[in-house]
């Protein structure tokens, strides 16, 4: 049986995936921030598997996960939770700042790490659902970037570092998608929120599915999904 170890699972684009590998028989592992969502997560996934962690302190997550069971075998890891602040860089506290950089590119950095040996033995995947943002950076869009940016280059360096050891690692880059972060962003922004005009988390699971059920003999590297007309 496939195993894949997911975050942002609650929902949006990590829910869409995590209900189309439940729907066909595979093995979820479901990182939740604390033992409430785990619960939650587990309710709303039936024989799916939790792992309790919080991506805003990275620097815990070892010892988390040292304390609670793991799964012996890992086929995929899913990057997918993310946290998004807009604001002018003139405006832009070092609280902000962290709390992206922490959630977006260190939290998956070490969680990566953590399962690196059960990634290998299987010769499994990583994947990095990025954005737009992690390609180019708008106005009041700069700590959300940064961090996506700095996202990719883990992406890619992981790559380079883990190719002789048959890890494939691929970055998808989705254009604005009707999720909660989506409203949120609207809200921000000061327009009207309208999820019609936006990619559906269904359609961005399709592509990630795609990457992941892709023949040994090849690799999706970097994959762009934009609203369609």
């Amino acid at each position: 049986m496939t195993t894949h170890v997911i975050t942002g699972a609650g929902s949006g684009i990590g829910a869409a995936v995590s209900r189309r590998l439940a729907e066909r028989g595979d093995e979820l592992w479901l990182l939740a921030r604390d033992a409430g969502r785990a619960k939650e997560l587990e309710q709303r996934f039936p024989g799916a598997r939790t792992i309790v962690g919080d991506l805003a302190l990275p620097e815990k997550l070892s010892w988390a996960l040292g304390h609670q069971a793991l799964p012996e075998r890992v086929d995929s890891l899913l990057h997918i939770a993310g946290v998004v602040e807009l604001g002018p860089v003139g405006e832009l506290t070092p609280k902000v700042w962290n709390q992206q950089l922490a959630v977006n590119l260190v939290a998956p950095a070490e969680l990566t790490r953590l399962l690196l040996p059960q990634l290998r033995h299987t010769r499994g995947q990583v994947v990095f659902v990025n954005s737009g943002a992690g390609l180019r950076a708008n106005g009041q869009w700069a700590g959300y970037a940064a961090s996506k940016h700095g996202l990719k280059a883990l992406a890619d360096a992981l790559r380079a570092e883990e190719r002789g050891n048959g890890l494939r690692v691929t970055s998808v880059y989705p254009g604005r998608t009707a999720t909660p972060m989506q409203v949120k962003v609207h809200q921000q922004e000061g327009e009207e929120y309208d999820p019609a005009r936006w990619a559906d988390p269904e359609s961005v699971a399709a592509t990630l599915l795609t990457a992941l059920d892709l023949p040994r003999d090849a690799e999706i590297t970097d994959l762009s999904v934009r609203p369609g007309s």
